[in-house]
């Protein structure tokens, strides 16, 4: 059964592609965009800085064989930040996106 679903999904969406795994830098891991993955069916992850909403939605829709049906996109500006009184530093800034996954899909982050 699980072979079919597979095989489904394979036939649904294209093979993905360097440039989609490029797309995608990594998953952001909080306690809310835990909360948003397990309420509301959204993925939050970190994003090439030149992505687009599309590029990104057809990313995720070829390596996870999934249906994606939104996408928010927001710069995540930068910080100065301090280490104790005496170094100052800054926090780099990045791309950031929300991904909602259709109802009755999931994606697995975490796999074994």
């Amino acid at each position: 059964m699980a072979a079919k679903k597979k095989t489904e999904a394979a036939a649904r969406f294209p093979k993905a592609t360097e440039k989609d795994f490029t797309v995608i830098v990594k998953p952001l891991i909080t306690e809310k965009t835990m909360a948003l993955m397990q309420n509301e069916n959204k993925v939050t992850v970190k994003v090439l800085e030149s992505a687009n909403k599309t590029e990104i939605k057809l990313a995720f829709e070829r390596i996870f064989q999934v249906k994606v049906t939104d996408v928010k996109v927001l710069n995540q500006r930068a910080k100065d930040t301090t280490r104790g009184t005496r170094y100052a530093g800054r926090i780099s800034g990045f791309k950031k996106a929300v991904v909602t996954v259709a109802e009755g899909e999931a994606i697995d982050l975490f796999k074994e």
